[in-house]
């Protein structure tokens, strides 16, 4: 059912408020059309009227001066005045109720009152009065359409294959966003052309950003930059294959792939693999959540902002949604947290649960200790992996790795001698020795060898030193929940 249909609808069984939350002015502008065709009178209040305020627009239906017979009142922008401090919130709240009562109960009063806004500010004393509308993200076809009419205007010759593989880039970005993007690109010069792609990524970024929840990381890690953790690559590998050929894994009953959580030690690989992921499923967007920018102010703020984020994600996908630290969001959840903490994990869950989307999420935590044993429940994600200190033969090949990134040569090194002085060192341990190591050299005008790296490991503590306390609880939770161990032994 499109949005021309469900509007039909929702008028039809005379529900008297209809709370539309968009930025796509022009889409009001079509629906609005579209009422007047089914013979509504439209009358339009904005906050720039200057000769009729809100209430006395109002007040004029509520009070039954103005007839409400096929009348569709649109108020833009309702937010402004759907705020308690403000004097005249009471009044307004008021008559909005007192003309939905109206609307469904004298039967000559069949108008509706549509409301605006790129907020969703709800009134408890009217909720149930309204229905909600979210004005989609453009779909494919839509945008493909908003390029191809663009080109036309433009006088710009564009290939079909082109515009599909544009369209893409475009995807989670409103139609106002669209047409400002488009618009940019052929002003610099780059329409259809590869660096349109580029221009359009960045600034796609900085949109993302700015709704200051999402962040869109651009990542050139692949899992050859990490050192070990072989059955965790091989298992995304295998999620990757069914990425990759969705439609098909789906035809022979594959369910889309949900995600991974990845518990364990700090500095051993967690958020790296997450980067790594995005290359491996083929360029995907990477989305990072940070849940303690979901918090807001207002009532029901919060859960709002976790709506819009899981909106905004599934209108980009695929893409896979990274949830770094994720205990430090929800941590403490049965012991007492905050109700909107409770509601927030419960939204999460349930979507986590039900997701049909392309988005594969990727949890990291360092500490589950206070976490809510059900995310961890199966369902949720498809798998959970503990991540371990690297053994003898990963703290080898993490050296290996370092060494060779940094243009380095290993040979003459004795790099199993390297690897046997580190047991208990974290991969961001080795990294920072590596590092250490070849500074010094630099300095010493020296070449890269074993006394010098020997000398740096002496120097530098590993971080299980200062996790003593740490190491026991890791080694219990890896088998009291039993994890699959992103390591081979």
């Amino acid at each position: 059912m499109d949005l021309k249909e469900q509007l039909e609808l929702q008028i039809d069984a005379l529900i008297p408020i209809l709370y539309f939350q968009t930025y796509e002015d022009m889409e009001i502008v079509t629906l609005l059309n579209y009422l007047k065709k089914m013979g509504k009178k439209v009358e339009v209040w904005e906050v720039t009227q200057e000769n009729e305020t809100l209430e006395e627009f109002l007040y004029s239906f509520a009070s039954g001066i103005d007839s409400l017979e096929d009348v569709v009142l649109v108020i833009k922008d309702i937010h402004f005045f759907f705020d308690e401090s403000k004097p005249n919130y009471p009044k307004i709240v008021s008559l909005l109720k007192k003309i939905a009562i109206k609307i469904l109960t004298d039967e000559d009063s069949n108008g509706h009152i549509i409301l605006t806004s790129p907020k969703l500010k709800v009134p408890f004393e009217i909720e149930k009065y309204l229905s909600i509308f979210e004005i989609p993200f453009p779909d494919n076809s839509k945008i493909e359409n908003l390029i191809q009419k663009f080109a036309e205007i433009q006088e710009e010759n564009i290939l079909d294959k082109e515009i599909k593989t544009l369209s893409q880039y475009f995807k989670g970005l409103t139609e106002i966003e669209i047409t400002i993007l488009l618009n940019l690109i052929y002003t610099n010069g780059s329409f259809g052309t590869k660096e349109s792609k580029k221009f359009i990524l960045e600034e796609k970024k900085q949109i993302i950003k700015k709704g200051q929840i999402l962040e869109m990381i651009e990542t050139k890690e692949t899992l050859d930059d990490i050192g070990g953790l072989e059955n965790l690559k091989e298992w995304l590998k295998q999620k990757a294959k069914v990425f990759a050929n969705i439609k098909e894994a789906q035809k022979f009953g594959v369910d889309i792939p949900k995600g991974v959580f990845i518990v364990g030690m700090p500095g051993c690989g967690k958020s790296l693999t997450a980067k790594a992921t995005s290359i491996l499923f083929n360029n995907i967007p990477l989305l990072r959540l940070d849940i303690g920018k979901l918090m807001g102010k207002y009532v029901g703020e919060s859960e709002e902002n976790m709506r819009k984020a899981i909106y905004q994600i599934e209108a980009i996908s695929p893409a896979i949604l990274w949830i770094d630290e994720i205990e430090k969001a929800f941590s403490g959840i049965n012991q007492g947290g905050s109700e909107v903490t409770t509601r927030l994990f419960g939204f999460f869950l349930t979507w986590m649960q039900e997701k049909k989307s392309e988005v594969f999420v990727i949890a990291t935590a360092n500490d589950i200790t206070n976490l809510p044993p059900e995310l961890l429940r199966r369902g949720r994600f498809d798998e959970v992996f503990f991540v371990d200190f690297p053994n003898e033969k990963e703290r080898k090949d993490i050296f290996k790795l370092h060494i060779l990134n940094r243009k380095h040569k290993i040979d003459g090194l004795n790099l199993k001698s390297l690897a046997s002085m580190t047991k208990g060192y974290s991969g961001a341990d080795i990294e920072a020795i590596v590092k250490d190591s070849i500074e010094k050299c630099f300095v010493e005008n020296k070449k890269l060898s074993d006394e010098i790296l020997f000398e740096v490991i002496e120097n530098t503590p590993s971080i299980s030193e200062t996790l003593k306390k740490s190491i026991d609880y890791y080694t219990k939770i890896k088998k009291e929940f039993k994890m699959k161990l992103a390591s081979k032994k």
